[in-house]
């Protein structure tokens, strides 16, 4: 399956739903697994930077979550970055001439095993960025992860990470 544009009207339309219902602006994107930008819209008043956020965010899961499962949304790779070696995220951010970002309110888009994309929110808080991703990826149908099962190991390393940010409801 491949991701086109018009696929991404449901989770654009239902991010303006919940954004307008918290009373927030924001810009969406939407990559194919290779980082190259299918979709993008803003909000009349989302910040003048936030498409170029929102893309840099969509890009990052792409990236990384085409290497391994251990990176199944924003937040986990930035947890993974501050734990390891924060300066390796701007050198990354600096190398890719600011394509590298993480943050949450951003996850990879998958059909059955094969990601077909990522998408990412940008504009408000990280935690109303995924509050707000999370309600659109739902209503739109799209998972975020592979139909492949994900090791143990990998999960619990996910589950402490989202507990370590303070999302420790969330489990993989």
């Amino acid at each position: 399956m491949t991701l086109r544009a018009k696929d991404c009207r449901v989770f654009f339309d239902a991010v303006d739903e919940k954004a307008r219902e918290m009373g927030v602006d924001v810009s969406i994107a939407v990559v194919g697994p290779e980082g190259h930008l299918i979709a993008l819209e803003r909000m009349d008043n989302a910040g003048f930077i936030t498409p170029d956020l929102a893309h840099a965010k969509a890009y990052t899961v792409a990236a990384f979550r085409s290497m391994s499962p251990r990176f199944p949304d924003g937040l986990v790779i930035q947890q993974w970055f501050k734990e390891r070696n924060p300066q390796m995220l701007v050198n990354a951010a600096i190398l890719s001439n600011g394509k590298v970002t993480a943050s949450g309110g951003s996850a990879p888009i998958f059909h059955g095993n094969v990601m077909v994309g990522a998408y990412a929110v940008s504009g408000a808080t990280g935690d109303q960025d995924e509050v707000i991703s999370e309600y659109a990826r739902e209503k739109a149908g799209w998972s975020k992860t592979s139909s492949d099962p994900v090791p143990d190991d990998v999960k619990k390393h996910i589950n402490d990470i989202y507990s370590k940010v303070g999302l420790g409801h969330r489990k993989l």
